[in-house]
């Protein structure tokens, strides 16, 4: 077994990386529901993968300058719930809860994400921040 194949994924899903997120941030497969597009994109904000941030966010949302923070660690990410999203439909959203550090100092990211299906792929279009 390799070292990269029993590493447990950022996504918190308890699957290695290599048989979770990595074929899709390797640009192997496609997320086939919304749920495992956030999950992918989660790992890739992990991973600091900015070209999969942008090329899995939809073009009428995606801004110029997607950089991330160099000082932010993401720590852990939980679903929360799904509505729609499935391999059928064409729009999803997933609520979910992710953890980092920025400094030392924890914090806590509550978002409701829509999904779109765009030319057979799934992409982020936007989210709303739960207080």
């Amino acid at each position: 077994m390799t070292r990269q194949s029993s590493t447990a994924c950022p996504c918190g899903s308890g699957q290695s990386y290599e048989a979770c997120c990595g074929p899709f941030l390797a640009g192997a497969t496609l997320p086939p529901t919304a749920e495992s597009l956030m999950r992918s994109r989660y790992s890739a904000f992990v991973r600091n993968d900015v070209e999969y941030l942008r090329a899995t966010w939809h073009p009428a949302t995606c801004p110029r300058d997607l950089a991330p923070d160099a000082s932010t660690r993401w720590i852990g990410l939980k679903i929360l719930s799904t509505e729609a999203g499935g391999p059928n439909d064409g729009q999803g959203s997933v609520e979910f809860v992710a953890r980092y550090k920025v400094q030392g100092r924890a914090h806590r990211l509550r978002e409701r994400s829509r999904f779109v299906r765009d030319e057979g792929q799934w992409r982020y279009l936007d989210g709303e921040l739960a207080v």
